[in-house]
């Protein structure tokens, strides 16, 4: 699942983003994208801002402070490899959370990538959760708790792969910044 934890973040951002790739859209409503996706939800009493990652970057969403939020439903990057959702409290795009999504048929892998963020960061003191619309065996949640730098839910180093989780394609995961 490292599919983009080998590019700079300089190099990622730099790239110039012209229009909302197909697949994206805001929900406010809470409710995770039908036929599955991911719904993002900031509790923090500040700003999230987030990219979605494939090829291209997409353009900066704004996740207001206190309930904002931001839906995707699943996507193919059309050069192959997966998608990465960047989380950033700053809109300069560092100390980065990363949601990591690649489809394969009938499954959904995901991961949380702390890697491009710093021990002390905003997600590290208030926590972060994934909980599937439904959990089974293969389908579990992760939950990183407030203060929690080295949490086992999430790639701290890029071998972390038992940080990589599958779904049925179908499913939705809801992201909650702030728990």
């Amino acid at each position: 699942m490292m599919f983009t934890k080998t590019m700079g973040l300089a190099a990622i951002f730099a790239t110039a983003a012209s229009a909302l790739p197909s697949g994206m859209m805001m929900r406010r409503n809470g409710t995770a994208p039908s036929g599955g996706g991911v719904q993002i939800t900031n509790n923090l009493n500040q700003d999230i801002y987030a990219w979605s990652v494939s090829s291209d970057v997409g353009p900066m969403q704004t996740l207001s402070a206190n309930g904002g939020s931001y839906s995707e439903n699943w996507r193919v990057n059309p050069n192959g490899g997966g998608i990465s959702i960047k989380l950033a409290t700053d809109p300069s795009q560092s100390d980065v959370l990363q949601f990591e999504y690649t489809e394969d048929t009938d499954t959904i892998y995901w991961d949380l990538s702390c890697i491009n963020m710093g021990s002390d960061s905003m997600f590290t003191q208030y926590g972060f959760a994934v909980q599937p619309s439904v959990t089974t065996g293969s389908c579990p949640s992760a939950v990183c708790e407030a203060g929690d730098s080295a949490c086992a839910a999430a790639y701290l180093q890029p071998d972390d792969n038992a940080a990589t989780h599958g779904c049925p394609i179908d499913t939705g995961l809801g992201l909650t910044i702030g728990q």
